[in-house]
């Protein structure tokens, strides 16, 4: 749940105050007055990161795997189509010839 900064009208009492997001601003009741005359303000939006976890990291990973995949598959021969069979030297017979 997000936390909110409200204003007071009733008694000029600034609060912060977690909300969901389907809360009415209107239908706040301010700590200090018990009033109903609440307003929103504007904030700055906070983010907290926790643990080792990096924006990006799982993405960034996945691209170098990718590079990493792709250059594996440079270095085999192309996939044209089926192996060509090697052309016989002149004069040499081939298997299943009835001569």
């Amino acid at each position: 749940m997000p936390t909110y900064e409200y204003l007071c009208e009733a008694c000029e009492n600034q609060y912060e105050i977690m909300q969901p997001l389907s809360a009415n601003a209107e239908e706040t009741v301010c700590p200090k007055c018990n009033a109903t005359k609440s307003r929103r303000l504007m904030s700055a939006f906070a983010s907290k990161v926790v643990g080792t976890h990096k924006t990006g990291f799982a993405e960034m990973k996945a691209y170098n795997m990718l590079d990493e995949r792709a250059s594996k598959f440079s270095k085999l021969p192309p996939l044209i189509g089926q192996r060509a069979m090697p052309i016989p030297p002149p004069g040499a017979t081939t298997p299943g010839d009835s001569a």
